[in-house]
């Protein structure tokens, strides 16, 4: 099992140290990782997002090395039975990472590099290691036996027994054990037939000083060489990864100011109440889910957009280029579509970028198309409808967040900010392609997993404070509603399913933004449920009736239960 466990680290890491010449996303790691996000039902990734939040690639990596660590202990195991054995395993384990890197999206020829040397130097590893193991049989036999004729057979385990040695009773026989360094073979002995034969001198139980302490020590080497080739690996092609990034790429642009600047927040945007979601959602705590294992790094002089499709002129633009466009600021909320009701999965910020719409405008979309399928470097795809772009509100393609550049987590260097639909459909990270098409010709990512192919964001709530144990007395009651495109217009408050009381709202900049809330509630001991609805600027109210996220976006009050003291 050792054996197996030392090869498999000793073949990931080579594959990561190759991954970090190549690249970063042809790791065999994250190719299968990225494989594994593809294939797994949307019910367990909503679960997944649902338990683990940002930290789901986390466990998914976790939960790939786990089973790699599995399958190389059986591969282990199997080939100190027969060497075959244990090629036949490690041939199974390359041809899954060959499977994984050529299948993704934006799959090269060269992402294959790190699975074939990294199972090559798996392949020399576990070689290596059977040899060194005591009593394994390395190809040749470690015992030899002789049948009353004097014919050789091979003995261990899973030999046969040894022919009688004479027309007695067939309960002895006769074994030789292999010539000793001199060449003189050792004098023969009796062993009781129907049972392998033993051999002292190579016991894995021999004391100090006995014989079979050098091939226990062959071992030892010879793994403690292997792990540290493995790791050296490791650190090598981390290095080579980080050395890759474009932290100083992005620390070195330089923004332009905006032809059209965000309004200044109103007095009374932020209620300033201890627990309560901020007005403006800082960078570090913005969420973020997507399928990306390895955060994609573009440089912005790689970087160009292509607009392609059902248009009259092809559009083709660096990054450079965007800049030189009249950049717009605007205050934007996002959702993702996986948000539990109340859940953490929206955020705030002042977006700068170029308006997408003038570019589709530029490129003059034909009569009849209705869908941007829209890519991303890591070949993630989503589908957003003309509509939602052209409709005059802010539709980016954003440079900036928050007064900086894009953090490469949210999509440095640019990525698209759509108000009013989730993020699925709205909202591509690391965006590099976009095909103005149908929605009855080509679906997206998502879309292909069963989610609706358009989304508009529902109108929600969230209940900040208080929450858990509070004191008796008058507190504050408060959160955050949203209805991006529209606008919220009044949130009600209710305890225990009595009298419903209408909350008052901060000021806003705009309708594409959440809206923080407050009631005040005279608290009496005990044990109380808190509940709130939101009413859009269409009259609207949030509905009561609890659906999960799936298809397009969950819904019911939110609800937290207060013990009072």
């Amino acid at each position: 099992m050792l054996a197996g466990l030392i090869t498999g680290f000793v073949a990931v890491s080579v594959g990561q140290l190759v991954s970090g010449f190549a690249r970063p996303q042809s790791s065999p790691i994250a190719a299968v990782g990225s494989m594994a996000i593809d294939f797994t039902p949307p019910p367990v990734k909503n679960f997944a997002i649902s338990a683990f939040g940002s930290h789901d690639k986390l466990v998914l990596v976790s939960g790939v090395l786990a089973v790699l660590a599995v399958f190389a202990a059986v591969i282990g195991t199997l080939a100190l039975r027969r060497i075959s054995y244990g090629l036949a395993g490690l041939a199974a384990f390359t041809v899954i990472g060959l499977i994984a890197a050529l299948t993704r999206p934006n799959a090269e020829v060269v992402d294959v590099l790190p699975t074939l040397l990294g199972a090559a130097a798996g392949l020399v590893a576990l070689r290596r290691l059977v040899r060194a193991v005591p009593d394994a049989p390395a190809g040749a036999p470690a015992i030899s036996a002789r049948t009353g004729t004097g014919a050789p057979v091979r003995t261990g385990v899973g030999a046969p027994a040894p022919a009688p040695a004479s027309s007695g009773p067939a309960v002895r026989g006769d074994v030789a054990d292999p010539p000793d360094d001199t060449g003189t073979e050792i004098p023969w002995r009796p062993i009781a037939v129907g049972g392998p034969p033993r051999r002292p001198d190579r016991g894995i139980g021999s004391p100090p000083g006995a014989p079979g302490q050098p091939e226990r020590r062959s071992f030892l080497v010879t793994g403690s060489v292997a792990v540290a080739a493995g790791a050296v690996s490791l650190i090598a092609g981390r290095v080579l990864t980080e050395r890759s990034s474009v932290t100083t790429a992005r620390s070195a642009v330089r923004l332009p100011a905006p032809a059209s600047r965000a309004p200044s927040l109103p007095a009374g945007s932020n209620l300033d109440i201890k627990g309560l979601s901020p007005f403006i959602t800082p960078n570090d705590a913005f969420y973020r889910v997507d399928t990306a294992l390895i955060l994609p790094e573009i440089s912005p002089q790689d970087w160009q957009l292509r607009i392609h499709g059902m248009v009259d002129r092809e559009v083709t633009i660096s990054f450079a280029e965007l800049l030189k466009r009249p950049l717009i600021e605007d205050y934007v909320t996002l959702t993702c579509v996986s948000n539990p009701v109340a859940g953490p999965y929206i955020g705030n910020a002042r977006w700068l970028g170029a308006s997408l719409a003038s570019l589709l405008r530029s490129a003059r979309v034909q009569a009849g198309a209705d869908q941007l399928l829209c890519t991303s470097t890591d070949g993630f795809t989503s589908g957003t409808p003309i509509q939602a772009i052209l409709d005059g509100q802010d539709a980016l393609l954003a440079v900036a967040m928050n007064g900086a550049p894009l953090p490469v987590a949210h999509g440095f260097p640019v990525r698209m900010v759509t108000p009013g639909l989730y993020g699925y459909v709205s909202a591509t990270k690391w965006v590099t392609d976009i095909k103005v098409t149908t929605f009855g010709a080509e679906s997206a990512y998502w879309a292909q997993r069963g989610w609706d192919q358009q989304a508009p964001i529902k109108t929600e709530s969230r209940i900040d404070v208080p929450l858990g144990s509070v004191k008796a007395g008058r507190i504050p009651v408060a959160g955050v509603a949203w209805a991006q495109h529209k606008g919220i217009d009044a949130v009600h408050v209710r305890v225990d399913r009595g009298p419903s009381e209408q909350a008052r709202l901060a000021t806003v900049p705009g309708i594409d933004t959440w809206r923080q809330w407050v009631w005040e509630w005279d608290a009496a001991p005990g044990r109380h449920t808190i509940e709130a609805r939101a009413t859009d600027a269409t009259g609207y109210t949030q509905t009561a009736l609890q659906e999960p996220p799936e298809p397009n976006g969950a819904t019911g009050y939110p609800t937290v239960q207060v013990t009072v003291t």
